[in-house]
């Protein structure tokens, strides 16, 4: 039975208005269904860097075109070693060019990456989904039941049933503890730092580190940077331990001197290849998406691309009333990219303890094209190690690291790392 027969009477409920949630409730509502949003404090600033791809912004363009979504457009990404001072620069802009000047930056919708205010981007979709016609509930969920005809919610306000639940509330779900089973520690990571206000820029920074496994980033938004450390939680470090550690980065770099700075915590799922074959995503009346669905980049931890793309499915799934699709289109199209991430993410990191990324990008413009489509999302992990492979660069780099020693590129050509 398609979900369009029942909803005349009962709602769809989706419990959370980031963007997985409010995209979901869009795409409902615009679809005929009676939709209503649970959620009592969003809008709200998030602690991720905020970095929205250019395809993530031609997905919701249409929705939020004429609302407006402060965001500065990020021209580059530099890679930093703290330890031997080296950095890299990778050029996002493809009309950008190393060394180019810090005048203004194109318009947002032009840019490969912008990051924005996430207070400011989860409104603009969240008034998109209320335009479109669902309802915001201003309160809190305290409990749900599954039911063969129905779902039970209880919460602040009262209690309802609907024909079909969306958990889309976060790494630390209630959905997802009430119908399937809670995260693991060691399928979550920390994300951990502080907002610097009274500062911005148009140049993302990170240092990659390998112990813990993880990096350090300054992420640029309209009115402040966005400076903190992802760390798995099982690593043995505390929040405060890690908080600690990006307030002696920001000092050594000096990367937001003057600024007021505000800490802040925050889960990030990061599931490993076993988990994500594992995940549960969706039963009988139900799905989860975005982050409560665990569809976060083990490396980059970036998660609006996936949120959104999952919100889109969810609903369709849930007008015909078969939440099986959902999940069956989550495995096929966006479970073998988390995974292949999820298997390149130790070598990556420890890339960082042996300086050879930095060395790589530093020396190689076929390198930084392939890591500059990867941070802009134009690429993904499919192919990615064999597009290094490929560039020359990448394999002298390798080759000297070592042997330590000259390198025949060709007949009469050498070339020393």
């Amino acid at each position: 039975m398609s979900l369009s027969t029942v909803i005349n009477s009962i709602d769809v409920a989706v419990v959370g208005a980031g963007p997985a949630g409010s995209w979901a409730a869009y795409n409902l509502a615009r679809s005929g269904a009676r939709v209503t949003i649970y959620d009592p404090t969003h809008p709200r600033e998030k602690p991720c860097g905020g970095g929205i791809t250019a395809r993530a912004l031609a997905l919701v363009g249409g929705a939020i075109g004429d609302l407006d979504v402060p965001a500065a457009s990020i021209r580059r990404a530099r890679f930093v070693d703290s330890g031997t001072g080296r950095s890299a620069v990778v050029p996002l802009d493809p009309f950008d060019t190393l060394g180019a000047d810090d005048g203004p930056s194109r318009r947002a919708g032009a840019a490969a990456l912008v990051v924005a205010s996430r207070a400011a981007f989860d409104e603009a979709l969240l008034e998109a989904a209320r335009r479109a016609g669902a309802t915001l509930a201003a309160a809190r969920i305290t409990n749900i039941a599954v039911d063969p005809g129905c779902v039970r919610i209880e919460s602040t306000s009262g209690f309802v049933r609907a024909g079909f639940l969306i958990g889309a509330d976060g790494a630390n779900s209630l959905v997802r503890r009430r119908v399937a089973r809670p995260f693991r520690r060691d399928e979550l990571s920390i994300a951990t730092g502080y907002f610097a206000h009274g500062i911005t820029s148009n140049e993302i920074v990170i240092e990659l580190t390998d112990d813990p496994p993880g990096y350090i980033w300054s992420f640029p938004r309209p009115t402040h940077l966005a400076i903190g450390i992802c760390a798995q939680a099982d690593a043995g470090l505390t929040a405060a331990a890690l908080r600690a550690r990006t307030a002696a980065w920001i000092r050594h770099t000096r990367i937001a001197e003057g600024a007021r700075l505000e800490p802040y915590s925050w889960p990030v799922p990061s599931l490993g290849v076993g988990s994500l074959r594992r995940v549960e995503l969706a039963g009988t009346r139900w799905c989860v998406v975005g982050d409560a669905a665990g569809l976060v980049d083990p490396i980059t931890r970036e998660g609006i691309s996936f949120a959104l793309a999952s919100g889109a499915w969810a609903a369709e799934a849930a007008m015909a009333g078969d939440a099986s699709q959902y999940a069956a289109r989550v495995r096929a199209d966006l479970l073998p990219e988390l995974a292949r991430a999820a298997r390149l993410k130790a070598g990556f990191f420890r890339l960082a303890s042996t300086g050879l990324l930095i060395r790589a990008l530093g020396c190689s413009s076929a390198v930084r094209d392939v890591l500059a489509d990867l941070v802009a999302g134009r690429r993904g992990y499919a192919g990615l190690r064999w597009q290094l492979l490929k560039t020359l660069e990448w394999r002298l780099a390798w080759e000297a690291l070592v042997s330590g020693t000259r390198i025949r590129r060709g007949p009469g050509h050498e070339h020393r790392v």
